[in-house]
């Protein structure tokens, strides 16, 4: 098992399979900024072939799960092909916008997919078409979700709260799955990237969220590593993700592959680390392994930690993969 220069295993890869979406969240993708941007083309994204490479030869260096991301991964042609191509050993996850999710539920969990994350920040159109720049509606994903949950998958709803938005979705989100399986968990609006006009003044905390939801108590995590903070209102989980407010830097074992090929070690960095390259000039397992050790045991990555004291230009979400 392979550990970074702070004692952080590499178990958890999040694979964006395309830097393109299908809306334009103003927290992660504002038109403004996209409008005239040149997304990548298909011969500058790692092939489904070359992700399986990267895959297997993490897997030896103590990779367990493997999530799915983008921009938006249910715009990629044939992902469930390559969730086949996937092995089965390991936990294998999806973030999504929820848009193409009922068309595609039963396929993802026909083709092996165990999880998925739903994005979800408003239930009245007002606000989910605002803060995602859309015509889309919140019933489309809603049938997604329940079309998810029918298909076998384990399905969690993201909800990023910025004040001034959307206050009011923790306590509606939170009751519109009472009394169902999904887990719901709430998002310190994050300072990802340079273009979603982040401020800190936009920020409703984990701990202000919870006074809007009664009767919560707190679970111990699940494992080390979990990014959000657990507790329950009756049979319901509802989790709290406090990146600003109580960064979790200290047990992150994620890594993250850009739909290009490069390989970043913490959500905020602009450092990428050129595998595509490597893979192209015919590299093997154990050539990618012996990379990726290379990079990861000098990883010292703590952005949330050191907020505010070390300024970087960063990646965009959409770019990364969340």
């Amino acid at each position: 098992m392979v550990r970074d220069y702070r004692g952080r295993p590499l178990r958890d890869l999040r694979i964006s399979l395309t830097d393109r979406c299908n809306m334009r969240c103003r927290y992660c993708m504002p038109r403004e900024h996209f409008k005239s941007h040149n997304f990548l083309d298909k011969d500058q994204i790692l092939s489904y072939e070359e992700l399986l490479l990267v895959v297997e030869s993490l897997m030896p260096l103590g990779l367990t799960k493997v999530r799915l991301t983008g921009g938006e991964p249910l715009l990629r042609k044939d992902v469930c092909s390559f969730i086949e191509m996937l092995p089965e050993e390991l936990d294998i996850a999806m973030t999504t916008n929820g848009i193409l999710l009922e068309r595609f539920a039963q396929k993802l969990s026909d083709a092996g997919l165990h999880r998925v994350t739903v994005s979800l920040d408003a239930l009245d159109i007002e606000t989910f078409q605002a803060m995602g720049d859309t015509k889309e509606k919140p019933e489309t994903v809603l049938r997604g979700i329940e079309a998810a949950r029918k298909a076998g998958l384990e399905v969690k709803v993201n909800t990023v709260i910025r004040a001034g938005y959307n206050e009011h979705s923790v306590q509606r989100v939170a009751d519109r799955f009472l009394g169902t399986d999904v887990i719901v968990r709430f998002i310190e609006f994050m300072d990802v990237g340079a273009t979603n006009g982040w401020d800190n003044q936009d920020v409703i905390t984990g701990e202000m969220m919870r006074t809007m939801i009664a009767d919560l108590e707190q679970l111990e995590p699940n494992h080390v590593g979990e990014v959000a903070n657990r507790y329950v209102r009756g049979s319901q989980e509802i989790g709290f993700i406090e990146s600003i407010s109580k960064p979790f830097c200290g047990d992150c074992n994620r890594a993250r592959i850009s739909a290009d090929g490069s390989l970043y070690t913490c959500l905020f960095t602009n450092k990428g680390n050129d595998l595509k390259s490597l893979i192209r000039m015919n590299a093997t397992q154990e050539n990618l392994a012996a990379a990726v050790t290379s990079i990861w045991s000098k990883r010292d990555d703590a952005y949330s930690q050191n907020r505010g004291k070390v300024e970087t230009e960063k990646l965009e979400m959409s770019f990364i993969g969340g």
